[in-house]
């Protein structure tokens, strides 16, 4: 998908290097209008509506652009498109392939071979979030089916445990050049690459991993459980939407993040994982006005990780996690060992809503594999994935009713008072009692 934003939602991957030069991209500029006003200008060359009172201006030289509409009386804001930190994503250790399972003894809820391998899955005394026990007690099929979308590096669609549950847009005929249903992108069956856009600076339908990333991240969240291969995601009723945002060195633009949030929501995607982020926000309200205009006009749910740098977000804001909406859950990530907080996670006592796991993540890469990934990248998702089982079991409720019976259900535990608003582990059980 790329059509002229840049949503950004689902890296806090790791990190680990960044780059305080603040890069933006020349040939586009963002701008909101007063009133509704249009705008000429000679060095537009094209303009794009994306919601409200904003646009995205393609231009040859985005200087220029910029300094010829300051102080225009009709522009309130104007602001170049900019990127993120430079940062190292991380990466699939060892990635292996996993037998299928033709025992169907692992336990009763599943049979998926590797399942063991998420701890995720364990009860709250193992610290986990209670998944399997929510299975147990209420069954594996919600009553709704919910989408999820992976802003991330694109998803591998073909994969063994991914393909029955990604998301199918039925006004598109794959593969056939054309757009189909009208809506500005050419083939986007599963989704749309914003990084990879045609002549006219549309996204276009293919939003194939490059990376792994995305991929490990939508296993994590919706893997196909019970069907004898591979592992299971936390959520049973769930279609995976695929948008590729998030180039694999990491730096994405919040015009691209901007885009794949409306997309999703006009889609129908409910919840929005986001496993990305940055430590500064020259773009302004771009993104932030996004995610808020999403929760009030379409009833989506942002998930965002919490950064990897060890530090208080309440002190050193990072984005999309530090913006301050009412439809932005926000999640730390813990270790399997003592139910303490990873040593590389972020936390906040103020701006970080509720911790998942996020250490040691066992999930899909590309390929039909599946590998160990760690960072709050991986806790959104397994957040992600239990706010999809609990919509799909109570579909009336709205986004900031979701994200206040997730946080009022947590495993309270006494380490996490000060580092977290909801002070507690992620509980699915509890969530659906």
């Amino acid at each position: 998908m790329k059509i002229s934003l840049r949503v950004m939602c689902a890296l806090s991957l790791a990190f680990s290097s960044y780059s305080f030069s603040p890069k933006f991209n020349n040939k586009r500029i963002v701008v909101k209008v007063k009133d509704g006003a249009s705008l000429e200008n000679s060095h537009i060359l094209s303009k794009k509506h994306l919601f409200n009172d904003y646009y995205v201006l393609q231009t040859e030289n985005a200087q220029e652009l910029k300094a010829s509409l300051e102080g225009n009386d009709k522009v309130s804001y104007v602001q170049f498109d900019f990127q993120s930190d430079t940062k190292k994503l991380p990466e699939a250790t060892n990635p292996e392939r996993v037998e299928p399972n033709t025992s169907n003894k692992y336990n009763g809820i599943f049979n998926d071979p590797s399942v063991d391998r998420l701890w995720a899955f364990r009860e709250a005394s193992r610290n986990g979030m209670n998944v399997t026990s929510a299975y147990e007690a209420f069954g594996r099929k919600g009553d709704s089916e919910v989408i999820v979308a992976v802003v991330d590096t694109g998803v591998d669609y073909n994969h063994e445990d991914l393909k029955d549950v990604m998301w199918v847009n039925q006004g598109e005929i794959p593969a056939n050049g054309i757009d189909d249903d009208g809506n500005g992108y050419v083939d986007d069956v599963h989704g749309i690459d914003t990084l990879d856009r045609d002549s006219n600076g549309n996204a276009t339908g293919d939003m194939m991993d490059t990376h792994n990333h995305g991929t490990h991240v939508a296993g994590t969240i919706g893997a196909t459980q019970n069907n004898g291969r591979g592992i299971a995601g936390v959520a049973s009723n769930v279609k995976i939407m695929g948008i590729r945002t998030v180039p694999n060195r990491g730096d994405e633009t919040d015009v691209d993040v901007a885009e794949s949030f409306l997309y999703a929501a006009k889609h129908g995607a409910k919840i929005i994982n986001c496993s990305f982020g940055k430590t500064r926000n020259e773009g302004g309200l771009l993104v932030q006005d996004t995610i808020k205009h999403i929760g009030e006009k379409y009833g989506v749910l942002v998930v965002a990780a919490a950064g990897n740098e060890s530090s208080n977000n309440d002190r050193s804001p990072k984005y999309p996690a530090s913006f301050n909406n009412d439809n932005l859950l926000v999640v730390a990530a813990t270790s399997s060992w003592f139910g303490s907080l990873a040593s590389f996670s972020n936390y906040g006592q103020r701006t970080v809503d509720i911790a998942a796991p996020g250490s040691g993540i066992y999930s899909t890469v590309r390929g039909n594999r599946y590998s160990n990934m760690s960072g709050t990248s991986m806790a959104s998702p397994n957040m992600a994935g239990l706010a999809a089982e609990v919509l799909s079991r109570n579909p009336e409720l709205g986004p900031i009713a979701l994200k206040e019976l997730i946080m009022s259900n947590v495993t309270k535990l006494s380490k996490f008072s000060t580092k977290m608003v909801s002070g507690g582990l992620a509980n699915l059980k509890g969530a659906l009692e």
